[in-house]
Parts: C-alpha cells; sequence; structure tokens
C-alpha cells in the first residue's frame, strides 16, 4: 500500500521482526508521515536458516538476518524512502552498514541505563534514540528530524502496528 509523499516532510520508517511458530523470521517496514499516518508498508516472507547456515555464522547469524537479509531488502523495497529508520532491536542496528538511510534504535530506560560507549543518545520528545557513534549521519538525521516530530509523539507506537501486520500476514500464510 503506497500514498504520495511530498519529498520534503518527514518520513519515519519503523522497521522490526517477529519470530514464526516454526521459528522462520518476518520482518516489516512502515513508513510513515509526521503524523503517524502510513505512506507505505512493505513485509518478507518468512527467513528461516538452515543447520549449516547456523553453524557458518554463529554469533553473527541474526544480526546478518535483521540488517543484511531482512532489514537491507526491505528497504531496496520501498518506493518511499524515510529520512530515519527506527529499529527496536539493537541488533538489527547492522542495518546501518547497508543502506545509506540513517539508522536508530528506540531505546527505553532500561537500555538506556545498559548503553555501552559505541553508542550515543539523543532526546526526541518523550523518546531516546540511540544510533552507533561511528555512523554520525544519525545524530545529523536525528536532530535535523527531531524538530519535525511533535514532542508528545509516541514513536514505539507504530512498531505495535508494524507487529500486528506482521502476525496477520502470518496467519494468513497459514490458513492457505
Amino acid at each position: 500500500m503506497v500514498a504520495d509523499g511530498s519529498s520534503n516532510e518527514l518520513r519515519l520508517g519503523f522497521l522490526t521482526t517477529i519470530e514464526c511458530p516454526d521459528g522462520a523470521l518476518i520482518g516489516g517496514l512502515l513508513v510513515t508521515n509526521h503524523f503517524g499516518r502510513p505512506l507505505e508498508f512493505q513485509c518478507t516472507t518468512p527467513v528461516k536458516p538452515n543447520r549449516t547456515q547456523e553453524v557458518l555464522y554463529g554469533p553473527t547469524l541474526v544480526p546478518f538476518l535483521l540488517g543484511e537479509v531482512i532489514g537491507r531488502t526491505l528497504v531496496e523495497k520501498m518506493n518511499i524512502k524515510p529520512n530515519l529508520i527506527l529499529i527496536e532491536q539493537e541488533l538489527a542496528i547492522e542495518l546501518q552498514n547497508h543502506i545509506s538511510i540513517p539508522v536508530a534504535i528506540l531505546s527505553d530506560v532500561a537500555q538506556i541505563l545498559e548503553e555501552n560507549d559505541s553508542f550515543v543518545c539523543e532526546q526526541v520528545g518523550k523518546n531516546r534514540l540511540r544510533f552507533d557513534a561511528c555512523h554520525q549521519a544519525g545524530k545529523t538525521a536525528i536532530e535535523n528530524t527531531s524538530k519535525k516530530i511533535p514532542g508528545d509523539a509516541d514513536l514505539g507506537e507504530p512498531f505495535e502496528r508494524v507487529r500486528e501486520a506482521l502476525n496477520e500476514a502470518v496467519k494468513m500464510g497459514s490458513s492457505r
């Protein structure tokens, strides 16, 4: 589903994944305007690594799946590119290494307290965003876009919509 969006309008991307009953991952990317209205939504088919991939990738498998396989695929499919992509799964920050759009992690207070030196935190209204300090484009994008985001915006709410849409896709797929 695609709606027209002005090229100078703020476009936020919300990327997340859910685990299917068989252990596969399915990812979704929702692009909204600054009011939180959907401009475009894309989702992947379920991605399930085989045992050989699990062995060969080891601890790098999940970041590879979240960032390179699922995340990059979704960004490439989008007709309306976001100015900033928000993620909620820290391992998905791998996506930043594969696209030019800045990526930030929506953080809760517990995550902020556990921050390490490789992340920088920025306050956007009542939300805290973290980005990889190695990618300064994230800081610039947050500074530029934060002025356009209403101070009372709940940036966690669109993730709920994405998860619900993904759960519906899984249900539709299992009923075939």
